[in-house]
């Protein structure tokens, strides 16, 4: 077999190729991050192996600057693996107690990480083109971050502005608020405003639900709120609700993309689990991407770093066992949300999280226990392309 390691950067890549027998081919080279370092690199794979199947190339999960160079890896049809950072700098303290640390010296541990035969998966087409699906969920994600973060925002303005409006409406993160708070953005301004004019905005915002009883309980709070008149404030507010606008916009259109995606080229049986959405199960079908490369649910559970951290030494045994979070914390925040609506939605996980909770277990806790039998159900179901049924 031929190894060959890569240490992936943003500008280049360093590479390195030995045999089976630790024998070097090719001494550690540098290619340039574009299609004729690309070239360079697979001739030079061609120029130590004929048989492009006994050849196994191995490189870091850099993130982004990685993806080009995978791709075309796998358009050559090389057998490729992407391996974890913190795998490789352990395995590289673990070689020599120096702390010698370079791309050269990164790309020659890689290969001999190959050369140990550490049970890794290598990279699928499935995985590859799951990127895109990826890239949009965590893409959502963000923006959803990011408007949670306005919305804190408006609630801390309003308490400036106008803090009676919150105990007159149910919610103030509603469109007929935001329509009115965008024109009137302060007690000040709803105290002036015409009847006639507050009524209209609100009935037509509120589909009809406001009306003119709603206008006047308004305008008679605002006439005696205690609100301050700070037209930077005023400024801010109009401000920050254009831009949770916006950005709901956005997620509309990215929530609409994912679910094209997982109907017409992923058609996954995750979505016939009661409580799990398109937007969860779509993060949780990206995040793992192709089932093959694990073994076992629990592997997929350490991926997602939900399994018990483990330390015992002499007489010493850790008696609470901690959670590693070591892995995708997308997939992780993924699984414990879904699992919440499903022990809402199912029966059989409603009494497992019962269970749990009669045996003393606080409700976080249980509740990573009902993940770990969701992502148990997930696998087999994955595995063997079957739809959810109560009976499993």
């Amino acid at each position: 077999m031929i190894y060959v390691g890569i240490d992936v950067a943003k500008d280049k890549h360093d590479c390195f190729i030995a045999n089976s027998d630790g024998e070097v081919l090719l001494k550690a080279f540098t290619i340039p991050n574009n299609r004729e370092g690309f070239e360079t690199l697979f001739q030079r794979i061609s120029s130590v192996s004929g048989d492009l199947d006994k050849v196994k190339v191995g490189l870091e999960a850099t993130g982004h600057y990685s993806y080009n160079l995978l791709g075309f890896l796998l358009d050559k049809g090389l057998a490729t693996f992407v391996i974890n950072p913190l795998h490789t700098n352990l395995y590289r303290k673990s070689l020599s107690l120096r702390k010698t640390k370079t791309d050269k010296v990164d790309s020659r541990t890689i290969a001999t990480m190959m050369m140990s035969d550490m049970n890794l998966k290598s990279y699928s087409d499935t995985s590859y083109h799951n990127e895109e699906l990826k890239s949009l969920t965590r893409y959502r994600f963000d923006k959803v971050k990011e408007r949670a973060k306005l919305k804190t925002s408006v609630s801390r303005l309003v308490n400036i502005l106008f803090p009676e409006l919150e105990n007159l409406v149910p919610q103030l993160h509603m469109a007929s608020i935001y329509a009115l708070l965008s024109e009137f953005p302060g007690a000040s301004h709803i105290a002036s405003a015409h009847l006639t004019r507050l009524e209209n905005l609100l009935s037509k915002t509120s589909k009809g639900h406001y009306g003119k009883d709603t206008a006047i309980l308004f305008r008679n709070a605002a006439r005696d709120s205690i609100g301050s008149h700070m037209p930077a404030k005023s400024l801010e507010l109009n401000h920050t609700i254009k831009l949770i606008q916006e950005l709901t916009i956005e997620i509309d259109e990215l929530e609409t993309e994912i679910k094209r995606i997982m109907d017409e080229e992923v058609n996954s049986p995750i979505l016939t689990i009661p409580g799990i959405s398109y937007r969860m199960g779509a993060m949780i079908i990206a995040e793992i991407g192709d089932f093959n490369r694990f073994d076992s649910a629990d592997k997929i559970l350490a991926y997602a770093g939900m399994s018990p951290s483990t330390y015992q030494s002499g007489q010493l045994d850790n008696c609470y066992a901690h959670m590693e979070k070591r892995g995708s914390r997308y997939l992780r925040y993924a699984l414990y949300n879904s699992t919440k609506y499903v022990c809402q939605w199912d029966e059989s996980f409603a009494a497992y999280l019962a269970k749990k909770r009669a045996e003393g277990k606080y409700y976080n806790v249980a509740l990573s226990h009902a993940a770990k039998k969701l992502v148990r159900l997930i696998y087999a179901m994955e595995k063997f392309g079957q739809p959810y049924s109560k009976a499993a």
